[in-house]
């Protein structure tokens, strides 16, 4: 398979380095320093590009993309809540191919179904509150992370005492600063709370707590790894299949 890649940082390269391992060939490497070969012939070749960018960046990369009739994987966060609509419709009406996740680990892929699945359970126990919390490195620039946010979204839609979600405190534990979250947090609402710590990959936790006791569910990543072979297998998967794709089409659990 040939691959594109739309950033070349840390994931990037290590994205390259699965790909490779995998028998595959990168064909385009795409940074801050060269955006105008999107537009190669080179680019035009791919049969998928990977996107890990950031969220200024990853809409504008969908659009070149998809002009080019190359499909897109993206791992980038923090752009559906202005452009979801228009790539929805580029992926039905446009006949455009994304697969997006917040997340591409596998072990995220199955610590979301014990996420769902712990839900459906706590909604007959409304003596437990449930609150939330990331940790990421201090490089990261949207708080809460995508995948916080899409962990958030699932407990909604199986608990019926919670209405949405909430940004909690954002606290950096390198100086002590924090930022203050949302404004009339209610019970109806899920409290997510934000840590950014040194170089964490990424912690995600969550906590039903009660007058007797406390059940956790967390997920640590070790190293990017994860996420860079997750990407890998999303791209192979969507090379056979079109439309807005995401890790429930890809794990079937």
């Amino acid at each position: 398979m040939k691959i594109a890649l739309i950033g070349y940082g840390k994931m990037g390269h290590m994205i390259e380095e699965i790909a490779l391992q995998r028998g595959h060939e990168i064909v385009c490497k795409i940074d801050v320093n060269n955006p105008q070969d999107i537009d190669s012939p080179e680019f035009c070749s791919a049969d998928v590009a990977i996107e890990f960018t950031n969220p200024t960046a990853a809409y504008g990369n969908y659009l070149k993309a998809f002009s080019h009739n190359v499909k897109v994987v993206s791992g980038s966060t923090g752009w559906m809540k202005d452009h979801k609509e228009d790539v929805e419709k580029l992926c039905t009406d446009g006949k455009q191919t994304l697969f997006w996740a917040s997340n591409f680990s596998i072990g995220v892929a199955i610590f979301s179904a014990v996420n769902r699945y712990l839900a459906k359970i706590m909604n007959g126990f409304p003596q437990y509150s449930v609150c939330m919390q990331e940790t990421h490195h201090v490089h990261k620039l949207d708080a809460p992370s995508g995948t916080a946010i899409t962990l958030a979204e699932e407990i909604i839609d199986n608990i019926d005492r919670k209405k949405d979600w909430k940004r909690g405190v954002t606290y950096w534990t390198e100086d002590g600063h924090h930022d203050e979250g949302d404004a009339n947090i209610t019970d109806e609402d899920l409290v997510i709370n934000c840590v950014r710590d040194g170089e964490v990959p990424g912690i995600h936790t969550v906590m039903y707590d009660s007058d007797a006791d406390m059940i956790t569910i967390e997920h640590s990543a070790h190293s990017r790894k994860g996420f860079a072979l997750g990407a890998v297998l999303a791209a192979e998967f969507t090379a056979n299949h079109s439309g807005l794709l995401t890790t429930s089409d890809l794990f079937k659990f």
